[in-house]
């Protein structure tokens, strides 16, 4: 990690410099002009925070996601992760970012790179570098990995937990997006073109060596649209999303169990300014086939049996979902916030499902949080989430305690112009 750090610092110190010799080598404006330049000069931002987090959990859940309060990582069966009392400690939250923006005389130029310690994928429980945001936009105009026009970014409490509400939906991604309604006070419209993926559930099927040569594909790309109007008294977003998710039957076996389904979603969201002390965040969402843009729903397709095909006895179904949440932040003094709200994932699950698959997801908590210094954060949660199986007959539930000490940190860099002449000061 130090190593990183000193790489990321020297990188940082070379583009500053950069910036720094681009602006001393500009020429002055000529005496016989008395027009002001406009401002070309490179705007650096460096930002994050150093993180760690003591997590005391009353019961258990998988230790892959040790630091996270997920309802769908809670035990499936009885025992499944052993007894219950674990303390875990995690700096996996800490975070690092740089921002430019960079005037082009007409339309401003921002680049953005953001990553935390969040491993993910075959990362998980790991404390590696996850790239969070890299993406660039030049007036309307946008492309890279950045928060999906689905989601709402700022519906997100201000709590502890970092995985956060099962029932938000938070995916960042890879797309090609446009804003051709771009205004203050946050209102804005984009559509954008993001990268497919979903991921199936084999269900009771999943030792069946028929699906082994099933291949998913993805012919096109995750179209999406928000549109967010803001105001003096908060804002309200709607947004939709619609995919196209397929697979291929490869084996030469008598079957062909190729298919698809197309998926879709919609959404409605606000944060509404409660007096000057509270801010409440809602959100709602329902689709099929959008579970991997839900912070905590676990397939988008399922199994269900196709009666009367002898040829394609079983194909798949993109899976309804419901989700909600409901947060207040409210204010207490210039030192001492908290928050408290609940969040909730029900899905609608296809026949051949197993009957341990995730059917409700549930989530809530209660914070205090501690600002003794503007940059420095401490604060305890009381953290529950519960998990209701397909079958019905088991449910689990976790209680949890978290404490974090968190200290921030923000520089910005702006290039000086070289010096004006006489005439000119």
């Amino acid at each position: 990690m130090p190593a990183i750090m000193a790489r990321l610092t020297r990188g940082a110190a070379i583009l500053l410099g950069a910036a720094l010799c681009i602006a001393g080598a500009q020429s002055t404006t000529p005496q016989s002009s008395k027009r002001a330049t406009p401002d070309t000069a490179t705007k650096i931002e460096i930002y994050g925070y150093v993180r760690g987090d003591v997590i005391i959990d009353f019961r258990t859940n998988d230790p892959v996601w040790f630091d996270v309060n997920r309802p769908s990582k809670l035990p499936a069966t009885q025992g499944q992760f052993g007894q219950h009392g674990h303390t875990w400690f995690s700096a996996r939250a800490s975070r690092f970012g740089t921002k430019a923006t960079i005037p082009t005389g007409t339309k401003e130029i921002t680049v953005a790179v953001e990553w935390d310690l969040f491993g993910v994928g075959a990362d998980s429980g790991q404390t590696t570098i996850r790239p969070r945001l890299m993406y660039g936009q030049w007036g309307n105009f946008g492309a890279g990995q950045r928060w999906s026009p689905f989601m709402d970014v700022d519906a997100f409490p201000n709590i502890l937990d970092y995985w956060g509400p099962n029932g938000i939906l938070d995916f960042r991604n890879v797309q090609l997006y446009w804003q051709p309604v771009l205004r203050p006070a946050g209102t804005r419209l984009t559509l954008a073109l993001e990268r497919p993926g979903g991921s199936g559930d084999d269900g009771v099927l999943a030792d069946r060596v028929e699906l082994l040569n099933i291949k998913p594909r993805f012919p096109a790309p995750d179209i999406s649209a928000e549109f967010r109007r803001g105001g003096t008294l908060g804002y309200a977003k709607l947004g939709a999303i619609v995919r196209w998710l397929r697979w291929d039957d490869v084996s030469p076996g008598p079957f062909d169990l190729s298919g698809g389904v197309t998926g879709w979603g919609a959404m409605l969201s606000g944060g509404i300014n409660a007096g000057p002390w509270d801010v409440l965040h809602l959100q709602t969402v329902y689709g099929a086939g959008v579970e991997n843009y839900i912070k905590d729903a676990p397939n988008d397709v399922g199994p269900r049996r196709n009666p009367g095909n002898v040829v394609r006895p079983v194909t798949g179904e993109a899976l309804p979902v419901f989700a909600l949440e409901a947060f207040l932040d409210h204010t207490w003094n210039c030192q001492l916030s908290s928050a408290i709200g609940y969040s909730r994932v029900d899905i609608d699950n296809s026949d051949l499902q197993a009957q341990t698959a995730l059917h409700i997801g549930q989530y809530a908590l209660f914070n205090l949080l501690w600002t003794p210094l503007p940059n420095v954060m401490a604060g305890g949660e009381l953290q529950w989430a519960h998990r209701n199986n397909l079958g019905g007959d088991f449910h689990a539930s976790d209680y949890r305690l978290e404490l974090s000490l968190k200290y921030s940190f923000s520089q910005a860099f702006t290039p000086r112009h070289a010096a004006a002449s006489p005439d000119e000061q």
